[in-house]
């Protein structure tokens, strides 16, 4: 737009993590590496360098930044199962570890996955495999992660029908989903862990949809010769005290689905997120959620007209222990 007096200004929208308005002055920055230069040094660089998706991550960690310094500010993460069959999983628990988020939600698959790695390896593949030979060798392929059946569903059932057991017996008959992690948690003597370090740091996880993966038909089975229940409402009581209490919302969103749409839609009974950094490789044209752009939200008021926001386009097995390197070094 011009201006009255004749300077042109570009409007950048909420998203940017500095200002609202910029005048047509910053210059595109060549980037300088050098064989000292840290994973935050070339962070911050990427901003100012301009150019498509390198910008875009350097304003998530500015964003994530904010969040974590942010005076009581209860922050969400949410992310789906796939990645915590990969080397992925150690961030995640390392974040729960490190206190940085309030409240986790994600997959069933996710449980599967912890605690599969726990008692077994998972081993690399390769994408063009040959999937029928595989299923006739009895190994399940997760991209280019293989599972054999011995270190996934074997596994999981000896061992989660051990644990349930165990609680049955303490009179553990009814419980929210974050009550049973924490329970499995605690029968865990594992520090790779995600669900060991959510029970020890009480950080509720919540599977909206804890039926969908092995420990969800694990619990199924066994509620069939037992009075088991799975109170669901009781997670969204906690949901509802976080978000109507907190007087400031950030997430980190990891992929699309049932656990990201978790997350906004709780957060629009606050008015909407105050900070927001979504992580996709979903196309936006099909009109899913996972390929929904964090703007989009702002129709909905799931997340704030004025929040700062922003959509970065890649993998997050990639962009995360990047991100999240640099993180560190801010805080």
């Amino acid at each position: 737009m011009v201006e009255s007096d004749g300077k042109v200004k570009i409007y950048i929208p909420s998203t940017h993590p500095r200002d609202d308005y910029m005048k047509l002055e910053r210059k595109v920055d060549d980037l300088e590496i050098t064989a000292g230069s840290d994973v935050d040094d070339i962070t911050r660089q990427m901003f100012a360098a301009g150019g498509f998706t390198g910008q875009k991550f350097s304003m998530a960690v500015d964003i994530l930044e904010k969040m974590a310094k942010e005076d009581n500010c209860t922050n969400f993460l949410s992310f789906p199962a796939c990645i915590i069959s990969t080397g992925t999983r150690g961030i995640i628990k390392d974040m729960i570890k490190k206190d940085l988020f309030s409240v986790i939600m994600t997959t069933c698959g996710t449980l599967d996955h912890d605690l599969a790695r726990i008692w077994k390896d998972y081993y690399h593949g390769y994408w063009d495999a040959d999937d029928s030979l595989l299923h006739q060798e009895g190994v399940n392929r997760l991209g280019n992660i293989f599972i054999p059946n011995e270190c996934y569903g074997e596994i999981l059932e000896n061992k989660m029908n051990e644990m349930l057991q165990d609680m049955y017996d303490k009179g553990k008959t009814e419980m929210s989903t974050y009550e049973l992690i924490w329970e499995i948690g605690k029968r865990l003597d594992n520090k790779d862990s995600i669900l060991y370090w959510a029970a020890k740091k009480e950080v509720p996880i919540i599977v909206p949809g804890i039926t969908d993966g092995s420990v969800g038909s694990q619990l199924f089975f066994f509620a069939q010769d037992h009075d088991l229940k799975i109170d669901l409402f009781k997670d969204e009581k906690l949901l509802a005290d976080k978000v109507f209490e907190a007087e400031c919302t950030g997430s980190l969103m990891i992929g699309g689905g049932i656990s990201k749409h978790h997350t906004i839609w709780w957060n629009q009974f606050r008015g909407g997120l105050d900070y927001a950094v979504y992580i996709t490789t979903a196309a936006e044209w099909d009109g899913s959620l996972s390929g929904a752009r964090v703007k989009e939200a702002v129709s909905w008021g799931k997340v704030k007209e004025e929040a700062k926001y922003v959509t970065v386009e890649g993998d997050a097995t990639m962009l995360l222990p990047f991100m999240y390197g640099s993180l560190l070094k801010r805080i």
